[in-house]
């Protein structure tokens, strides 16, 4: 079974978080890149004008990634990475899911979060992973051990 690990991360958390993830599942990493990268000023939450904000606001909203070179194809098991952005994953990871065929494919969401759950999330996910089986999504420290997600991983039904 080929798995691969794609993440989307804007302050390095969840990039620490899937690297440790992808040595727990002997996956395959790749890192979801919008073509604009987010600067500090576009992450600010309590700012109306914010790109995120306005981002997060608009549910069609499809921000350009920097490339449409992740291995999906070769993967039966993608481990989907993000911060929760207002309750549900961040725009570039519905872009992600809309550049790539996950017919036959298992979808595991993983985020990172300072309490936050995925909300309507993991409905959007499965919507938009088209053929997929998406499993329920889970909510880890960005410093969970590799022997945590070795159990979680263990313990999920992938086959």
């Amino acid at each position: 079974m080929n798995k691969l690990v794609a993440y989307f991360s804007a302050s390095g958390s969840t990039a620490r978080l899937a690297n440790t993830l992808a040595s727990a599942a002997d996956a395959a990493l790749y890192e979801i890149k919008p073509e604009a990268p987010y600067e500090r000023k576009d992450l600010n939450w309590m700012d109306k004008k914010a790109r995120t904000t306005l981002e997060m606001q608009d549910p069609g909203c499809r921000p350009a990634m920097a490339d449409t070179a992740a291995p999906v194809s070769d993967a039966d098991v993608i481990f989907l990475g993000f911060p929760i952005w207002w309750y549900r994953e961040p725009s570039i990871i519905d872009s992600f899911l809309d550049a790539y065929d996950f017919s036959g494919k298992t979808v595991v969401p993983f985020f990172t979060s300072g309490g936050s759950q995925l909300g309507e999330g993991q409905g959007r996910i499965e919507k938009l992973a088209k053929g997929a089986r998406v499993l329920p999504g889970r909510r880890f420290s960005a410093r969970a051990s590799e022997s945590e997600l070795k159990a979680w991983i263990d313990a999920l039904p992938l086959v």
